[in-house]
């Protein structure tokens, strides 16, 4: 399972390594923290279950852009 992030599809729909990396980093702590898991956790580690929610497309990055951000009080 943790060998489908090699897949270049899988890279490509979610932005690039980093951004893959970030939303592995972002889920797996929502799943420590007591989340529920969107796939069938049964025999699998947190960091598979992560992954097989990005594959079968249950989870994608929050792309934020300049015009979504808003602007800083302290300015």
């Amino acid at each position: 399972m943790i060998s489908a992030i090699n897949d270049d599809e899988i890279i490509n729909r979610v932005g690039g390594r980093f951004k893959l990396t970030a939303l592995i980093q972002k889920r797996w702590v929502q799943l420590m923290q007591g989340e529920r898991p969107m796939v069938d956790p049964a025999g699998l580690s947190d960091i598979e279950i992560v992954i097989k929610e990005i594959v079968e497309g249950k989870i994608e990055p929050v792309l934020v852009g300049p015009d979504d951000v808003e602007p800083d009080e302290d300015a």
